[in-house]
């Protein structure tokens, strides 16, 4: 029995660029794996029995459920595993914690049946499984292209604050209903990632400054409660206040600690 971590994600920076011919939007982000995490704790048991701490997660559509009978049908049905899962991510909030959640279970599962899969294989399987999940296979900080499965390593910044708000904005098929909301004038051009990578490479540290989301206009003609939010946000002191991925969660960041609270 061991246990693994995984990780939220805010999106420093989103820029959708376009609509591709398979029908997903091509982007660029820099996302950045936080310290808030759900927890996976992995055991030999027979058949897969996954069980979690939140019974809306009950059921086959739990995407850590989907990464144990991939890896499990890929692999020609090898032992059998029991995966707890204790949930502390906010669902469908735009921290991904689902497709964190998979990754994970993809690492956990390749170690706890000793498949010694690279990463390139982990990889392509997690490209099956969601767009967000091949960046969770490492984390940290990360330039992801493509519709999500392209992923290059940035340096680590320097150690940032941030306080998370998430508004109980529940939309079904949210990330859906934003992509087909998107107008010509919401594309972006990909300029707002290219300065937050070169900060971050030159500077070794992140320029809220440089922070973007294409998603903003549209979700707040949308949703004008997270328009609401972010305005008590910023009256409360935050310098600045972004939508992390396709939201509701919205991020600020700030110097150290005490600025925080």
């Amino acid at each position: 029995m061991f246990t693994r971590f995984a990780y939220a994600k805010i999106n420093l920076t989103l820029d959708i660029l376009g609509r591709r011919p398979d029908g997903y939007h091509e982007i660029a982000s820099v996302m950045q794996a936080i310290s808030l995490h759900d927890t996976l704790v992995f055991s030999r048991g027979q058949g897969l029995c996954i069980d979690c701490s939140d019974r809306r997660l009950a059921g086959p559509d739990n995407l850590v459920h989907r990464a144990a009978e991939l890896l499990h049908r890929e692999m020609g049905g090898v032992q059998g595993a029991r995966v707890r899962l204790t949930k502390r991510i906010p669902l469908a909030t735009g921290l991904g914690g689902g497709s964190s959640d998979a990754a994970c279970a993809l690492l956990g599962l390749n170690a706890l049946w000793r498949l010694g899969l690279g990463q390139d294989r982990l990889a392509e399987l997690a490209s099956r499984l969601g767009s967000d999940v091949p960046f969770f296979l490492t984390g940290g900080t990360a330039l992801v292209q493509g519709r999500g499965e392209r992923v290059t390593p940035l340096p680590r910044p320097a150690p940032s604050w941030l306080v998370l708000a998430v508004p109980p904005v529940d939309v079904s098929a949210k990330t859906r209903t934003l992509y087909e909301a998107l107008r010509p004038g919401d594309y972006t051009d990909g300029s707002a990632t290219r300065k937050m990578v070169e900060a971050i490479e030159k500077q070794g540290r992140v320029d809220p400054r440089l922070t973007f989301n294409a998603f903003e206009p549209v979700a707040f003609r949308l949703f004008p409660e997270l328009e609401r939010v972010r305005t008590a946000m910023l009256e409360e002191g935050a310098p600045l206040v972004r939508l992390s991925g396709s939201g509701p969660a919205m991020f600020t960041i700030v110097l150290d600690r005490r600025a925080a609270q």
